[in-house]
């Protein structure tokens, strides 16, 4: 019965009707269960949702649990001990607690965790049909790991010298360090939201030159990361 259990909710074989209906009503409990969140104020309705869909997570908590054996594959107490201190467990257990403690709005958050429990759904689809190409994929950033990180190194360097430029030129427009780090990142990025903004002619000149820099260094991971996967596929054929 339990393993039956745990092939229902865990395994997805290939054919298992249940299993995929399981995934399936699993994947539509989350996606309802995160619409209250894109509202400031809550409704009675958006409690309801809530209550409902945190008693189907407890439920999925627990039949998990029960079943941790398989899970694990271990035998006796210990994998039922070892559970509730795995990953998903955790991520599962700070995606309930939000709905069932007094905790503040603030903690509201935390409910934005069970978008990760999806990544147990996409068994749904089959990723494993596709593990070629994710293969390919994690090859990729593993083999160009090094020359990421350098231009990871870069950015920030550029952001905090950028940063230390701007506050020292003009610090009227800048009270604190964290709003240069701010500017200097919407900078980089080219996005520049507008609402912190140098006004002398020196700031905007940095500002400039921030923002054409940042098209470069914005360019470079994407180039590497594309120059990565035409290897991999010219090996593959």
């Amino acid at each position: 019965m339990r393993k039956r259990l745990y092939e229902i909710i865990e395994v997805a074989k290939e054919g298992d009707i249940w299993s995929n209906i399981y995934d399936f009503f699993m994947l539509i409990t989350i996606c309802i269960s995160i619409v209250p969140l894109a509202f400031k104020q809550q409704s009675s309705f958006s409690l309801w949702i809530d209550r409902i869909t945190v008693c189907i997570y407890i439920l999925d908590y627990m039949l998990r649990l029960i079943t941790a054996d398989y899970k694990l594959n271990k035998h006796g107490i210990a994998p039922f001990l070892q559970y509730p201190f795995t990953p998903m467990a955790i991520i599962d257990l700070i995606s309930i607690l939000p709905s069932i403690s007094t905790l503040n709005n603030g903690f509201r958050l935390f409910k934005t965790f069970r978008l990760i429990r999806t990544l147990r759904i996409f068994r749904i689809f089959k990723v494993m049909r596709y593990s070629k190409s994710v293969s390919m994929f994690i090859s990729v950033f593993k083999k160009q790991k090094e020359s990421l990180l350098t231009i990871c190194g870069i950015t920030v360097a550029y952001i905090i010298i950028t940063a230390l430029i701007i506050i020292n030129i003009e610090p009227e427009s800048f009270e604190t360090f964290f709003e240069a780090i701010y500017w200097a990142t919407v900078s980089l990025t080219t996005v520049g939201y507008g609402d912190i903004y140098p006004v002398s002619t020196a700031g905007r000149v940095i500002t400039m030159i921030s923002s054409i820099f940042g098209i470069a260094i914005v360019a470079m991971p994407a180039g590497i990361i594309t120059a990565g996967f035409m290897d991999e596929l010219s090996k593959d054929k």
